[in-house]
């Protein structure tokens, strides 16, 4: 961030989401309420509300590109979170607009399964993922089922065998890998910090709500946010968790569907 420029601009390069819980809209508003003037670029359309995915459609790759573009020539962005991305197409079109205009910060969420099961991205789209876009990443923040596919293993389900992945998650490429542990059964959340110093264990309590969609898109903003502000990733782990406990704590204020909530992004304030 300049020095002469007091609110970092952030970039959300992901699905839409009509429900406003996850994807884009989630995003911006995680930014927000972080501290971060948002930006963003649609890769997808997708038709779902609290209770599931009923169809995805792709931004055609021209448009994104115009979209990145249009966007980087303008506006100095101080760092990224990558979302959904379905093609490789796409996900080298994103790696060579960020390559030529390299931000600070770019954070990887690898979306491919929603909340409610649903899968969001094809066998392609994956590979595009893991081998495109994983090495342009300083961090990337998959839970454990979208870890098992990127390694194409079962998912871990003990914090032994999270510890057992650290080895072929450092291989991926991506500067440091927080593998989010929220489905292990377990009183506590705990997320592993890898590729940042000795691999270490991120505590979190486990809030009893169903209020849980989003929550993997508005975890990996918020550290965006917070690193775009000159946090070390340690810290913006950390600071983004408190967050986000507290917005689930928060979330039954509101009344947003019949399914899986959104947790509340604006506890803070209202």
């Amino acid at each position: 961030m300049t020095h002469d420029r007091l609110i970092p601009n952030v970039l959300t390069i992901a699905g839409s989401d009509p429900s406003g819980g996850a994807g884009i809209q989630a995003d911006l508003k995680t930014f927000s309420a972080l501290g971060a003037y948002g930006t963003s670029v649609i890769t997808a359309l997708t038709a779902q509300n609290t209770r599931g995915v009923r169809g995805v459609h792709p931004v055609p790759v021209e448009f994104i590109r115009l979209q990145l573009d249009t966007l980087l020539d303008d506006v100095a962005v101080d760092a990224v979170k990558i979302g959904m991305v379905a093609s490789r197409e796409v996900a080298e079109t994103i790696r060579d607009a960020l390559q030529s205009r390299r931000p600070r910060w770019i954070v990887l969420d690898p979306v491919m399964v929603a909340k409610s099961g649903d899968v969001l991205v094809d066998e392609a789209g994956i590979a595009a993922v893991r081998e495109v876009l994983v090495p342009l990443a300083d961090l990337i923040t998959p839970n454990l089922p979208e870890a098992a596919v990127l390694l194409g293993i079962d998912a871990p389900s003990s914090r032994d065998e999270m510890l057992a992945m650290t080895p072929d998650l450092t291989t991926l490429g991506a500067g440091a890998v927080l593998l989010k542990g929220g489905h292990l059964r377990d009183e506590s959340c705990p997320d592993l910090l890898i590729g940042h110093g000795t691999p270490h264990w991120v505590e979190g309590p486990r809030i009893d709500t169903a209020n849980l969609h989003g929550t993997g898109c508005s975890l990996s903003s918020a550290i965006t946010a917070r690193l775009a502000q000159g946090d070390s990733l340690p810290q913006a782990i950390a600071t983004a968790k408190q967050w986000l406990e507290a917005a689930l704590t928060e979330s039954w204020r509101l009344d947003v569907g019949r399914g899986r909530g959104p947790v509340h992004h604006f506890h803070r304030w209202w």
